[in-house]
């Protein structure tokens, strides 16, 4: 009778501790050992509820997306309690074309966030219906049973976010939609906000009892044209749809985009023109422009400065030694961008983020800077040469015997110090190479280092440039120590980029660590006057620097900001357009050089400060200074991949217009006061 009891006991604790919780586990059916689910709720004081619905498919099985096409069922919860609303959030699906009958959904595996309202149960039940289809379809219901006074897993909240990341958002991407009805064939123009389009998806939502055919896009530069064919749910044409609901989800691989619109909106019937594949020309155009343009900002300005520097140590400046010369530095530009596409190519695989200078969101790399800084700077001041191996000598000297591999590096490591800069036409060719096929991001990238060594093949086609340059005299001594401290002050400026990452006590260790070995050096081969004067000026360009980046964000040396910045995110931009209010975003990071400035050269001006101080103005910032899911995921959404990206939203300005990456004050004022519009 004990152990009946004892058994009973025990029986009834493992199915109580198992049944109520805020986690089901992992649920199959009998009927169907192709699928499992799980769900995951958490409840808020308030009563809402935030849910994660998980759905594992075997091999070759799919599910299906809120409007599954010409064959399928959505998936659908029914609740024993009452609910005050469901918003189901669903991610991009893909399409599937099975003996012509085309579905949308998803393979796999897939992760439905689901929020509710005015929960006033602490216990949660339901049921779900899931439909899995192969060669043949089943229809599976599933007992939901969640302990919502359970707690959830440690990191459901991560996961949440993480799902949420992968919905579409409803700003970004385009610019513009119209459409248009004629025949019963629905047409949609779509505008890329920026860039080009390049591997475009549509996922149409048809008005009740219609269905839509397999959609056919013609995409062009921008532009991009969709038509589809309309019947009612019995296959007969279709009547009139002009001015029914028009709802969408279009994407561009790791972009995408829900549309709400009116079908019919648009002042003229749209006609797609055929495809003239001039897109990819363009960008090359853009990628060579913006390479040349690199040359101009003052990332690179040190490193050009001290190679055409190098010029006047040649007596004789042969030019055939100019030209080998300067030929080297080219190729160490091309394979350092060669490098950079390799580098993406293998973000892209592992999922990783992929943008224009994440590198320096890497304590590590920018270690690595600073120490090759330091070597040039060491180098310019005289305190060591840069000398090869007498074997690599030998192999590699000119006519002069000097090794070319300093010249190599040099082109190289002007590359590296580009890559935080972003430079008109250089965001809109990267941003097309990121998403583009792997063939044409090379080519792309290999444009970019063209582009750049634009100044460098100048000077190797026309080696009598150097003849123009005055004749070697001590006056050069002079210039190599200007060119010195212009490459410590790149050096300096890298340093003060640890700050975020190991705090200010241990970079102001390492800069110390790093001018007492300079000041050693100097002490050694110029003896102690020199030595004194350049402790001095170690102290001077130390304390400074140290003014400069030890203040609180609201003030600087520039002048006082007195913008109330608040945190970046997409739910911030729809409540302030909700509110009839402007937007101006600012996302920014302590590495991009571009990124400061605009900070000291238009966003400090008294205008500016004014105007995104107004009361109908939110202001929002972004600090992509590290690795940042949420930054990235903002800036792909809007087909960007490098900072600074500045982007301002309002009533007339619905959809956003994004600003050039170097901000001009007029014209980011004039935006701003036409994103008011008539109040």
């Amino acid at each position: 009778m004990f152990r009946s009891f004892m058994m009973a006991l025990i029986f009834t604790l493992f199915t109580l501790s198992t049944s109520q919780a805020a986690d089901t586990g992992w649920l199959t059916t009998p009927d169907n050992s192709h699928a499992q689910v799980r769900a995951t709720a958490q409840k808020s004081p308030t009563g809402d509820v935030k849910m994660l619905l998980e759905v594992q498919l075997e091999s070759g099985w799919k599910t299906y997306w809120r409007s599954p096409g010409e064959g399928g069922v959505a998936p659908e919860i029914n609740w024993s309690q009452d609910v005050g609303t469901m918003n189901w959030h669903w991610p991009s699906p893909s399409a599937f074309d099975v003996a012509g009958i085309h579905t949308q959904g998803y393979d796999k595996q897939v992760i439905f966030p689901i929020e509710l309202s005015t929960v006033h149960a602490d216990r949660l039940t339901g049921v779900l219906t899931l439909s899995t289809c192969s060669n043949v379809c089943i229809l599976t219901d599933y007992t939901l049973d969640l302990d919502l006074t359970e707690p959830v897993p440690a990191d459901f909240e991560w996961q949440y976010n993480q799902a949420m990341a992968k919905i579409p958002v409803g700003t970004g991407l385009i610019s513009s939609v119209s459409s248009s009805y004629n025949n019963s064939q629905l047409t949609i123009s779509l505008q890329r906000e920026q860039g080009v389009w390049v591997q475009p998806n549509i996922y149409l939502d048809p008005p009740e009892g219609m269905l839509y055919g397999i959609p056919k896009l013609n995409h062009q530069d921008k532009n991009l044209f969709v038509t589809v064919d309309v019947t009612d749910d019995w296959g007969d044409a279709a009547g009139d749809i002009s001015g029914k609901a028009l709802s969408f989800v279009i994407t561009d691989q790791d972009f995408s985009r829900q549309v709400n619109d009116i079908i019919g909106h648009g002042k003229e019937e749209i006609v797609p023109p055929s495809s003239s594949g001039i897109g990819l020309w363009s960008i090359l155009a853009f990628a060579l422009l913006g390479g040349l343009i690199l040359n101009l900002m003052p990332c690179v300005l040190p490193v050009l400065a001290m190679k055409m520097g190098s010029i006047l140590h040649l007596e004789n400046r042969d030019k055939g030694v100019i030209r080998k010369q300067f030929s080297v530095s080219v190729l160490g530009i091309l394979v350092s961008f060669w490098a950079l596409a390799l580098f993406m190519t293998g973000l892209r695989y592992s999922q990783e983020a992929l943008g224009w200078g994440i590198q320096f969101q890497s304590p590590w790399f920018i270690g690595f800077m600073v120490l090759v800084t330091a070597i040039f700077t060491a180098n310019l001041f005289g305190l060591f040469e840069l000398r090869l191996s007498s074997d690599m000598n030998t192999k590699m000297a000119t006519a002069g015997g000097e090794g070319y591999s300093r010249h190599f590096w040099e082109g190289a490591f002007a590359t590296l110090l580009a890559t935080p800069c972003s430079a008109p036409f250089l965001g809109t060719a990267v941003a097309y190479a990121l998403i583009a096929p792997l063939n044409e991001l090379w080519l792309i990238f290999t444009a970019l280092g063209i582009g750049m060594s634009l100044p460098w093949i100048l000077v190797a086609i026309f080696p009598s440039i150097a003849k123009v340059l005055p004749k070697p005299g001590k006056w050069m001594n002079r210039l190599r120590v200007v060119l010195g401290f212009m490459m410590l002050l790149s050096s300096i400026w890298l340093i003060t980029l640890l700050i975020p990452h190991l705090g200010m006590p241990i970079v102001m260790a390492i800069f110390i660590a790093i001018a007492l070995l300079l000041l050693l050096a100097i002490a050694r081969h110029y003896g102690k006057k020199t030595v004194f004067i350049s402790a001095i000026i170690a102290l001077f360009l130390g304390g400074s620097t140290y003014l400069f980046v030890d203040q609180p964000e609201s003030q600087t040396l520039a002048g006082q900001d007195t913008i109330n910045w608040q945190p970046l995110s997409e739910e911030a931009i729809h409540q302030a357009l909700a509110d009839n209010k402007r937007v101006f975003i600012d996302v920014t990071a302590d590495w991009c050089v571009t990124c400061k400035a605009n900070k000291y050269n238009v966003l400090l001006r008294d205008e500016i400060q004014e105007a995104l101080s107004a009361p109908d103005v939110v202001a929002l910032r972004g600090d992509w200074t590290k690795p940042s899911d949420k930054i990235t995921q903002f800036l792909k959404q809007r087909g960007q991949v490098a900072v600074p990206f500045n982007q301002v939203y309002g009533p007339c300005h619905k959809d956003g217009v994004v600003l050039p990456p170097i901000l001009n004050k007029d014209s980011t004022l004039t935006v701003l006061s036409e994103a008011k519009g008539a109040q």
